[in-house]
C-alpha cells in the first residue's frame, strides 16, 4: 500500500471501481506526464449523491458533498491511469467544476471547494491547483455537480 492509499484508508475513503463512460469518450488520456481525467459525476455506491439544481432542490451542503464524491471518482480513474499507484501523482494541475444551478445561484465556488479541499487533504501541497467553476443549466443524468481534472504524474 502506497502513501496516498494509506492516507485514503486513514480518512475512511475507499475508491470505487471506476465508472464506465456514459457516451463516446474515454475516461482519461495520458500525454507524456500529463493525465486528463474526463468529468466525473458524484456517484456513491452506484447511484448519484444528488440530482437537480443548486439554488432549488439541492442545498449548498449537498452540492459540496457532490463535489467531494466527484473528486473521489476522479481519483479512482487516476489510479487506473497510474497503473494502480497514486503515489505517482506529482501535482493536481487543474480542476474544472460544473455546478447545475438556477440562474440566481452564485455560490458555485463554495460548492466546488468540496473537490478542492479533498485534493489538498489527500495530496498536500501537490494538491493545490488552478480551477474553473461554472454554473450550468443541466448535467448528464441530472447530476448536481461534475468535476474534471488534469494531473502531472511521475
Amino acid at each position: 500500500m502506497g502513501l496516498i492509499d494509506a492516507k485514503l484508508a486513514a480518512m475512511g475513503i475507499v475508491l470505487p471501481t471506476p465508472m464506465a463512460p456514459v457516451a463516446n469518450y474515454v475516461p482519461f488520456v495520458i500525454s507524456g506526464d500529463i493525465v486528463v481525467v474526463s468529468g466525473q459525476l458524484p456517484m456513491r455506491d452506484g447511484a448519484l449523491v444528488a440530482t437537480g439544481k443548486l439554488g432549488d432542490a439541492v442545498s449548498v451542503e449537498t452540492g459540496t458533498l457532490c463535489a467531494h464524491w466527484c473528486f473521489i471518482n476522479l481519483m479512482a480513474q487516476l489510479r487506473v491511469a497510474c497503473g494502480g499507484d497514486l503515489d505517482r501523482v506529482a501535482q493536481v494541475i487543474r480542476l474544472g467544476g460544473y455546478i447545475a444551478s438556477v440562474p440566481s445561484f452564485t455560490a458555485q465556488a463554495g460548492v466546488m471547494n468540496g473537490a478542492s479541499n479533498l485534493a489538498v487533504e489527500v495530496f498536500g501541497d501537490a494538491g493545490r491547483h488552478a480551477r474553473t467553476t461554472i454554473g450550468v443549466p443541466v448535467l448528464p443524468l441530472d447530476a448536481a455537480v461534475e468535476v474534471e481534472g488534469m494531473f502531472r504524474i511521475a
